[in-house]
């Protein structure tokens, strides 16, 4: 074979068997591969039918293949006992891998926010390096050229903010992270502390794991003071603390002396009155218990 065919051939897909210790794992896969209910039904298929759908890999250095999509078809085969895999090779540049591994795995019914951050995250910037713009910052009139998020968010059912309310979430410490995919922290309270600083974050962290909450307010308050200057982890707390306090003083009730006394006869004191109020009070509780 001449070199400009050897080359043409390389160039094609192709399907074939390969030896599992051949295939490497995405670079930076920002999609766990976890040993769960859905990994063991996974391993129940491939045990009784094979691996329906072949794994998708690109050429790499050393005779080695890299998992465009199927990381989790390897594992199931692997922990199968299988040595050999089939695959379809395909010759893809950097960035086009990272646009094909995203896009093969978004389709997954289960995908935490972690991984929807940094796989969108991912997709960004592939395509800043093929020449889309991605400033998320851009105005409203850009002519020719889509945001990078609106291109991503075409087909997702997301809207473009929705993306770069997700790219967001790569800014935020891996325990915050963990508490977000754990539901332990709202996906709109997650997005706002990650504008804040990392170390800060920590301490945001600490409060959580003591407290088991943080209010939407509290990180609203928490970044309206940053925005005058630096605080320490102490004057965070009292910001904090203020929050939850200014709560239970707004649910304090007050009634003028009109709307009282028209149920009162003219010689009830206000000691009286009240007395009267706190009794049907207690009776009204007592049968909401029933």
């Amino acid at each position: 074979m001449t070199e400009p065919n050897r080359q043409s051939g390389e160039n094609e897909e192709r399907i074939i068997e390969i030896e599992i210790e051949r295939l490497r794992p995405f670079k930076e896969h920002p999609f766990q591969v976890k040993d769960d209910k859905e990994m063991f039904l996974l391993q129940e298929s491939i045990e009784k039918y094979g691996i329906l759908n072949p794994l998708i890999v690109r050429p790499v250095p050393d005779g080695y293949y890299e998992i465009i999509s199927g990381h989790r078809r390897k594992h199931a085969a692997e922990k199968l006992g299988y040595r050999k895999v089939l695959v379809i090779i395909r010759v893809l540049s950097e960035d086009d891998s990272i646009l094909s591994m995203v896009d093969s795995n978004l389709h997954r019914e289960r995908i935490s926010y972690s991984e929807k951050a940094f796989a969108y995250k991912m997709k960004q910037e592939a395509m800043k390096h093929q020449g889309s713009r991605t400033d998320l910052t851009l105005g409203q009139n850009v002519p020719k050229f889509k945001r990078t998020t609106e291109a991503i968010a075409d087909g997702t059912g997301e809207s473009y903010k929705q993306i770069q309310r997700y790219i967001r979430l790569t800014e935020l410490l891996p325990e915050l992270l963990d508490l977000l995919d754990n539901k332990k922290l709202q996906f709109t309270v997650a997005v706002n502390i990650s504008y804040i600083d990392k170390e800060i974050q920590g301490w945001i962290y600490e409060y959580i794991s003591d407290t088991g909450f943080i209010k939407p307010k509290q990180i609203a308050a928490l970044r309206n003071q940053l925005n005058d200057g630096p605080i320490n982890q102490i004057q965070m707390l009292s910001i904090f603390n203020n929050c939850v306090m200014a709560k239970k003083v707004s649910r304090s009730l007050t009634f003028s002396e009109k709307k009282l006394t028209k149920y009162f006869p003219d010689d009830y004191t206000a000691k009286d009155m009240e007395q009267v109020i706190e009794s049907l009070l207690e009776k009204w509780m007592q049968e909401q218990s029933c």
